[in-house]
């Protein structure tokens, strides 16, 4: 199984710098799709006694788990990072793919797949390097976020020292900060001393099992809210809207015939009266302790798994997208008349640029997102959300969230009679005002997605196209949809020159080189594509948008991060190039399973290495070693000159000189911005 191997805060911000220096972009963001606010508009919201510059964000899942997926999702607007779920079971065998959204949204994955010290330190390096882009001025410099903490799955697993420590230390990471700013040298000592708040976060969304007991469910929360001083959200499965409310909107309103939720999940997890009746009591608890609770509309539907995509061992997989966003909002409807004012309601289903204004006018907060963000254009899809919310925004004369909510259905005089019918005392635009707008505003939203035939089987069930071809190892059709579809930006380009090599494979006989075939290495074009493999989870994502059949992640060339994590994946093809103290630049490859190597030393001279042979190239070709060196060599015996040839592509490409990726971040040293 394919491993995410995290790089160090160095690497990390090397990258960060240079890349924008050199190309105007951030981890393969452009900056034309960073968030830089809506002048004229506040879409700032409270949460937890915290204010977020806008409502959005990742929802705890594949967005949320590298540093350099936390920073992107904040380039791009969000606000409100809901982490990846952590729990005490950190060393899981999740199936490979995982996640496919050609559709709407279906997953097997559904914890971190980071060791928990991992993830803490992956969260404290995003922390940093957002705070380093807040000191260069952007995007939105001092725009406010927030960080959510998101944990699974029982009480005894939260309440283990390693994931409490890790809450803990999420909460007071002093130290840790310190450490990794006092470490940074050369170049990067600038940034030694940056004022880095040692707060990371102060809420926690509890993600629980699917047929997770009551009892068990609110024992955890007391324990959050009594021991650690958390505020806190119970994220809530879709299965509360119960058997025939769920299969009524899923398979009778929209058509998805062939999504079936077993019927276990329904008798198995939380019931409507024990929802209501926990709800009621950890209201009064958060209050009697100064703090907050809420609830989270909803996990993923499960769902019998009916697709050849995942491996045939998945009997059931998690639903999300459109079908999801119509149940939450049926649920939403169903549940607000029974929650008392001001409690805060996060949501995270389906939402997208042409729905996100909606959610924002029901007074939802945080509101995050995971499918949208898989499709073409990834991160950057969240951009568009805002001139949407804006223009609807300008349409009703709202000018901040709290007048778009009033205003966004026409209910605001209803909705300060109500508010006073409640409160005689309660002033226009005051918090009970804007709560019973959203209830009012509800209905409408989440009958209105009942009948939007956007939502519908029949408008989701086209895969993307595929254009017939087989991807090759050079060369595609470089539509580059791979690059920003993949959540850990693993998929890279890169530019080299075109070329075409005509190279011999020799085997030996009788302690003779003996050529046994020719092989062309042909690069056809000058722009190319890679992965990079420790950011890469094989969650198969950029297979189901790429218009050609195979797969980037499995095709195209490979790039390791170190030598350790290259020799530790024997099972996949792949590269690692390192500059060693002395200058030499080395490549370390396996290639068709064969393990060969590329040294370049002062001067450029380039020697090729293979089992025993040594040979040196000269330009295109390969000096042979003579014959009588060969005298030990084991009989049949292979060298492979074109694979010194690509081993050739794959160093010029990471040293030209306006390469900018994880591979080249190690060779890069940061100007001052």
């Amino acid at each position: 199984m394919a491993e995410l191997v995290p790089l160090p805060l160095p690497t990390l911000l090397s990258r960060m710098l240079v890349e924008r220096e050199k190309k105007d972009a951030i981890f393969d963001l452009p900056r034309r799709s960073f968030f830089t606010g809506l002048p004229g508009r506040d879409l700032s919201i409270k949460l937890h006694g915290q204010t977020a510059a806008t409502p959005f964000g990742p929802a705890a899942g594949p967005h949320s788990q590298l540093a350099q997926n936390i920073v992107l999702a904040y380039l791009a607007g969000g606000r409100v990072m809901e982490l990846k779920t952590v729990q005490i079971l950190d060393e899981l065998k999740i199936p490979r793919p995982c996640i496919d959204a050609a559709t709407v949204g279906f997953n097997v994955e559904w914890s971190q797949e980071l060791r928990v010290s991992q993830s803490l330190s992956e969260y404290i390096n995003a922390w940093i390097l957002i705070h380093v882009l807040r000191e260069l001025g952007e995007p939105m410099a001092q725009s406010p976020l927030i960080f959510d903490l998101s944990c699974g799955y029982n009480l005894e697993g939260i309440k283990s020292e390693k994931v409490t420590g890790f809450i803990r230390q999420m909460m007071n990471a002093r130290q840790l900060i310190d450490e990794r700013l006092h470490a940074l040298t050369g170049p990067l000592a600038r940034w030694s001393g940056l004022q880095v708040s040692p707060r990371l976060a102060n809420s926690l969304t509890l993600s629980t099992f699917h047929g997770c007991p009551a009892n068990e469910i609110e024992s955890i929360c007391n324990y959050l809210m009594d021991d650690l001083g958390l505020n806190l959200i119970v994220k809530l499965n879709p299965t509360l809207l119960g058997r025939d409310g769920v299969r009524d909107v899923v398979r009778g309103q929209l058509g998805y015939d062939e999504l079936r939720t077993p019927d276990s999940a329904f008798d198995n997890d939380l019931q409507w009266n024990q929802a209501l009746d926990i709800i009621g009591r950890l209201t009064e608890r958060a209050k009697s302790r100064g703090l907050t609770f809420g609830v989270k509309l909803t996990n993923t539907l499960i769902v019998h798994n009916h697709k050849s995509f995942f491996p045939k061992t998945e009997k059931e997989m998690y639903t999300s997208g459109e079908p999801l966003h119509v149940v939450a909002l049926q649920l939403l409807d169903k549940l607000r008349p029974h929650l008392p004012p001001g409690l805060p309601i996060s949501f995270s289903a389906g939402v997208d640029r042409e729905n996100a204004a909606d959610m924002v006018a029901l007074g939802l907060t945080p509101i995050t997102m995971c499918t949208d963000l898989l499709r073409p254009g990834g991160y950057s899809r969240l951009g568009k959300y805002f001139p949407i919310v804006e223009k609807r925004m300008a349409d009703v004369g709202a000018n901040n969230v709290r007048e778009w909510i009033l205003n966004a259905f026409g209910n605001r005089e209803e909705a300060l009679k109500r508010a006073r019918a409640i409160d005689p005392n309660a002033p226009e635009g005051g918090d009970l005002h804007v709560d019973q707008a959203a209830r009012l505003n509800t209905p409408h939203v989440a009958k209105a997605a009942l009948t939007n035939p956007r939502f519908a089987a029949a408008k989701n069930s086209k895969p993307p196209r595929k254009v017939g071809s087989q991807l090759r190892f050079f060369d595609c059709i470089n539509c580059d949809k791979c690059i920003p579809v993949c959540p850990n930006d693993a998929n890279f380009s890169f530019e080299t020159a075109v070329r075409e090599v005509t190279a011999a494979v020799y085997k030996v006989e009788a302690g003779k080189l003996v050529r046994e075939k020719d092989e062309a290495v042909r690069v056809g074009k000058d722009h190319q594509l890679a992965n990079f493999a420790d950011f890469c989870n094989e969650c198969g994502n950029c297979d189901v948008f790429c218009p050609e059949d195979g797969g980037p992640y499995v095709v195209k060339p490979r790039f390791f991060g170190s030598h350790h994590s290259w020799k530790d994946t024997p099972y996949r093809d792949g590269f690692h190039v390192e500059r060693k103290a002395d200058g030499t630049w080395r490549v370390d490859a396996r290639i068709d399973g064969v393990l060969c190597a590329l040294e370049e030393r002062g001067g450029g001279a380039r020697v090729y290495h293979e089992g025993p042979f040594r040979i040196r190239l000269n330009g295109q070709d390969a000096v042979l070693p003579p014959e009588n060196a060969l005298d030990d060599v084991a009989p049949d015996a292979r060298l492979h000159t074109n694979y010194a040839q690509v081993l050739c592509v794959m160093l010029d490409a990471v040293r030209e000189k306006d390469h900018v990726s994880h591979v080249s971040a190690p060779f890069l040293l940061p100007t001052p911005a």
